[in-house]
């Protein structure tokens, strides 16, 4: 990387051109407030353009019941809730006020904080005027004893304004029966005044355990049918729900549950021929499915793989004694629609394989393999700049996707970027690289990262200091091939520069800079603000199409707004007010990954706005 601090250089000006103002900071919300607003086009807008939004920050305390709700007539709202510097909402809503397209979301902290509320589009940026609230949601009444209900009895009921309700706003009766351990029972809800949803668990004090869950019946319609497996002893509470706040008349039942689809014992390294029709069984789920029990051994690891050229086929590995899915698989087989999945057994004892298709009325001829697989060899060490040559073969161990692949395991220091490069003129490369211990759990993994075709690359930054374990291997699970493996150490990621604001610095992406989780190089740069300091970011590049990503400064990076063609199709420019006096930092980056080159980029006050 290289940098060069001059002054603003006034040609940059001449590329300027109007642009939306993306950035937005949280305003204060007092919780019990009402606020009139509008999404405009001066408000920020996610990546891509997703959606346009206004955050709202409040602080609130640990058990709070809180509700927002955010009424629009220009657009479908739509609100979200996170901790303040978290990516991930901790809840959302788009329709839940029940009257079109308002949004109402309702939510409890676990912990006294400071959350950010977001009202957004639901998607685009066609905003419009809006209005907000928050408040705080009274404690619920003390919910009613639930009524008890017995192997085949059914009871009518209503719901209505004078039920309990739940958290997410609807209303519920409770319903409570007892059952012996792996008793199979089915809980039934009817309605032709909403659509039903049934919920079972248990109580643990005052707070309810969901253990199952049903909205629609197999076969069609909206009322509910759900099969359970009461995992001991002991009482167990049906709530009778629905989908979104109705209320009305409806029929609530409990029966024994049929006995499910009959297994056929096979054992393993058994090759099996099978068909799914008109005459086999049904899972509880309603679809069809051939079962077949096995006896397997704590510590073994066993595959199974199922193809069919005649549906999608698709794989569930059960425990026979409480029917808990164990490892489920799709498409594993490898490219194409034929399904693998490989698991360590746990403990000695039955186990049950579900072959079905994809579909509920899959039907027509498959094989089943059922193996005993041995455990992978042990990686073979690397050394961090070292490049080596190898071969995938039939002999190599086979991971739970079906691919063959070479294990090399690396240490590392904690912060340190490691780079992998995997190159092969016989298969499509894929790498993965994952902490190095008993069962291999990826952590990131590449494809076609290194931008010339098949060939990987994948950069990535430990974690934490230990032992690490890359994968080599192909795409496909029938490529086989010679291939060449390089491991780059490229050091500690690099500590941010600084500029002034005012200043224009020049840089260039490449290989050696940072690189963040989606594979995009960039440079990052302090600079100091102080509040309510009105700026504008401008990055400039004729390599690459340039991306703004503007957070505060500390031990995590934490993006506070963005810009992609804000100055044109593929040049930045973000216009934003600093929330707090402080330090901040920018990344000046690619759009996408694996662009490099040149940039300029300038920090600078706005130019003060003209009078009309």
């Amino acid at each position: 990387m290289t940098r060069s601090s001059i002054a603003a250089c006034s040609a940059l000006a001449l590329l300027w051109t109007a642009g939306p103002v993306l950035a937005q900071d949280a305003r204060p919300l007092r919780i019990g407030a009402s606020i009139d607003g509008a999404l405009t086009a001066d408000d920020a807008s996610a990546p891509e353009d997703a959606y346009r939004f206004e955050d709202y920050r409040f602080q609130a305390r640990a058990g709070q019941r809180l509700e927002a709700m955010l009424r629009a007539a220009d657009f479908d709202a739509y609100l979200e809730v996170r901790a303040d510097g978290e990516d991930e909402p901790l809840a959302q809503d788009d329709d839940g006020l029940g009257e079109g397209t308002d949004a109402r979301l309702r939510f409890t902290p676990e912990a006294d904080g400071t959350f950010i509320l977001r009202a957004r589009t639901l998607s685009g940026l066609d905003g419009g005027d809006y209005s907000l609230s928050l408040r705080e949601r009274p404690r619920p009444p003390r919910a009613p004893r639930p009524t008890a209900i017995r192997l085949g009895q059914t009871l009518n009921g209503s719901l209505g304004d004078r039920d309990p309700e739940l958290e997410d706003g609807g209303r519920y009766d409770a319903f409570v029966f007892r059952a012996s351990a792996g008793e199979r029972l089915v809980a039934t809800l009817e309605s032709d005044a909403f659509d039903p949803v049934l919920r079972v668990g248990r109580m643990n004090g005052p707070d309810f355990e969901e253990l199952a869950q049903n909205d629609d019946a197999p076969g069609g319609g909206l009322n509910s049918r759900l099969v359970f497996v009461a995992p001991s002893a002991g009482d167990y509470v049906i709530y009778a729900t629905s989908l979104s706040e109705g209320e009305g008349a409806y029929v609530v039942g409990l029966e024994a549950a049929p006995p499910p689809p009959p297994s056929k014992p096979v054992a393993i390294g058994d090759e099996i021929e099978g068909a799914l029709g008109d005459d086999s069984g049904r899972t509880d789920d309603g679809q069809r499915a051939d079962l077949y029990r096995f006896s397997g051994s704590a510590g073994q690891r066993i595959a199974v793989e199922m193809s069919s050229g005649d549906f999608d086929t698709y794989l569930a590995l059960r425990r026979l004694s409480d029917n808990s899915i164990l490892v489920e698989d799709d498409d594993g087989l490898g490219q194409g629609t034929d399904s693998r999945l490989a698991h360590t057994l746990d403990a000695d004892g039955d186990y049950l394989i579900e072959a079905r298709g994809f579909s509920e009325e899959a039907e027509g001829d498959y094989d089943l393999k059922l193996m005993e697989v041995p455990p992978p060899p042990a990686p073979t060490a690397m050394g961090l700049g070292q490049t080596l040559e190898g071969e995938i073969a039939d002999d190599d161990p086979q991971g739970d996707g079906g691919r063959r692949y070479d294990a090399y395991v690396v240490s590392g220091q904690e912060g340190q970027r490691v780079q992998a490069i995997l190159r092969s003129g016989d298969f499509d490369a894929l790498l993965e690289i994952g902490k190095a211990g008993d069962e291999f759990a990826a952590l990131a993994q590449d494809d076609d990262g290194l931008g010339e075709g098949t060939d990987s690359r994948l950069t990535f930054s430990l974690p934490e200091a230990g032992d690490y374990v890359i994968r080599a291997q192909p795409l496909a699970a029938d490529g086989r091939g010679l291939y060449s493996l390089e491991l780059v150490d490229l050091g500690p990621a690099p500590k941010p520069g600084s500029l002034l604001v005012g200043t224009t610095v020049r840089g260039t992406l490449g290989e050696t800079d940072a690189i963040d989780d989606d594979g995009v190089y960039f440079d990052a740069y302090r600079f100091q603000a102080k509040k309510d300091e009105k700026l504008r970011l401008t990055l400039v590049s004729n390599a690459f199409d340039a991306f703004i990503d503007l957070g505060e400064d500390g031990d995590a990076f934490e993006s506070l707004a963005t810009d992609d063609d804000g100055l044109s199709d593929t040049h930045a420019r973000l216009d934003w007010t600093a929330p707090e006096d402080g330090w901040y930092v920018v990344h000046a980056r690619a759009y996408g990954p694996n662009q490099t080159g040149a940039y300029a980029l300038t920090v600078e006050r706005q130019p003060a706005a003209r009078e009309p």
